[in-house]
């Protein structure tokens, strides 16, 4: 069996500490409650009042069960995804079966009957179909991502800029060859990256260290034209994010803000961490692109920082003081954190 293959029959345990995650189990246990509802109900007239008294004995020991997931998160996360199912379905049980005896204490009406046992089972299934829905979504949405990453390759191994940098390489060879080696390492190097199977977080350092290949690349065409302004002094090296994230920016940064222009400008590059997000902030002049299609590279990455990220992440533009602003906010994740959905 093949790597691929065995990541795909893996079993997939959601991030109890991701809020998209959180929100996704909290909702489709509420479809259950109501499906319960539906069933029960003896008709229209009655089921939201069946649905209240659902929702009241549902509520309290699901909140306490992701509450206590969300603590053991980490541990979660180290140990195989089996182990850690059977966990999540204790819990749900545990959990279940402390507020029917919270209930039964204080003769709540509308305390589930039957025994202990049968209500530990009801919320161990309860728990086991939230963890395979979860696991089929994550299945259905696997093929994204190398599709995603095709789309990125497509949109960013673009002809044009193989001509334009031997071009470049090329006239340098005699004049200056060893800033022509360097510009040939960093072609090399930029499309052994783009041809990998970028499925893993990387770190950013090694995403800085690509986009300032890129744009040595660029300054060799562009000359003085192309100027850059990093702040990147209180950017986590570490900090974990998608592969190829930067380089799409900066290259539509060039396409709609350098190229177009007969003098220039410059791009500026900014990132940061804010509590527990990462921010990267790509700044260039507004002007109309040279070239069509490059709000694929938003979209791709919009795509990929949601497979990653799920809603903990975001990707927003704007124009202010003549300049078009993305800006990229994302969890701030580490080498020692886990860096899985």
């Amino acid at each position: 069996m093949t790597t691929d293959n065995a990541q795909h029959t893996r079993f997939s345990l959601p991030d109890f500490r991701n809020l998209g995650v959180l929100l996704r189990l909290i909702l489709a246990a509420q479809a259950l409650g109501l499906a319960a509802a539906l069933i029960v109900a003896p008709g229209p007239a009655a089921l939201f009042a069946v649905y209240l008294g659902f929702a009241a004995y549902l509520q309290p020991p699901l909140l306490l069960t992701l509450l206590l997931l969300f603590l053991i998160g980490p541990w979660l996360a180290k140990n195989p995804p089996g182990q850690g199912m059977v966990v999540a379905v204790l819990a749900a049980g545990a959990a279940a079966v402390c507020w029917q005896l919270i209930l039964d204490i204080s003769s709540y009406p509308a305390a589930a009957e039957g025994s202990l046992v049968r209500t530990a089972l009801r919320a161990a299934l309860a728990a086991l179909a939230l963890l395979a829905w979860h696991d089929w979504r994550i299945r259905r949405l696997s093929p994204a991502l190398p599709e995603a990453r095709l789309q990125a390759l497509q949109a960013r191994i673009r002809p044009h800029f193989l001509f334009n940098s031997l071009n470049s390489v090329l006239s340098l060879v005699r004049s200056n060859p060893a800033q022509a080696e360097t510009a040939l390492e960093n072609l090399a190097e930029l499309y052994r990256v783009l041809m990998a199977d970028n499925r893993e977080l990387s770190p950013l350092s090694r995403e800085l260290e690509l986009a300032r290949a890129y744009l040595d690349l660029e300054a060799l065409r562009l000359g003085e034209r192309l100027r850059v302004e990093w702040r990147t002094d209180n950017a986590p090296a570490g900090a974990l994010l998608p592969p190829l994230i930067l380089q799409p920016l900066l290259e539509n940064a060039v396409c709609h803000g350098i190229e177009p222009n007969p003098q220039g400008g410059v791009i500026g590059i900014d990132i940061f961490a804010r509590g527990q997000q990462l921010h990267m902030v790509v700044r260039n002049p507004k002007g109309e692109a040279v070239r069509p299609g490059n709000r694929m590279a938003l979209s791709n990455i919009r795509e990929r920082l949601q497979l990653h990220f799920d809603a903990e992440a975001r990707l927003s533009t704007h124009e202010a003081g003549g300049e078009f602003h993305v800006q990229v906010v994302m969890p701030l994740k580490t080498a020692a954190a886990p860096a899985g959905r």
